[in-house]
């Protein structure tokens, strides 16, 4: 299995309006797509932005492929995404998962 990380940071103000998006946006395309084991979002509130980071589960490269693309270290981004963004992260990070 295969985790998958995406960071980007929001204006604390737009904090809540992006969250809002990103439960009925990209949630539902992350789980629509065939080898997804799963997505979370995680939020972390700082001073004056916020920090959002999904955390994807994936079956194999190749179903990141379907999402995300040919190069999955590339961000996938949503339309919405630009409004919002203080910066463009363009990386994707991928973690190989082993248990005991």
């Amino acid at each position: 299995m295969i985790a998958r990380t995406w960071t980007g940071e929001v204006p604390l103000d737009r904090s809540e309006e992006y969250l809002k998006l990103m439960q009925t946006v990209a949630l539902p395309a992350y789980s629509d797509t065939p080898g997804n084991q799963g997505a979370w979002i995680m939020r972390r509130q700082l001073e004056d932005r916020a920090r959002f980071t999904m955390l994807t589960f994936w079956d194999s490269e190749e179903s990141i492929v379907a999402f995300a693309g040919e190069d999955i270290s590339v961000a996938r981004y949503f339309d919405f995404d630009p409004d919002f963004l203080i910066e463009m992260v363009p990386n994707a990070d991928h973690f190989e998962l082993y248990d005991s």
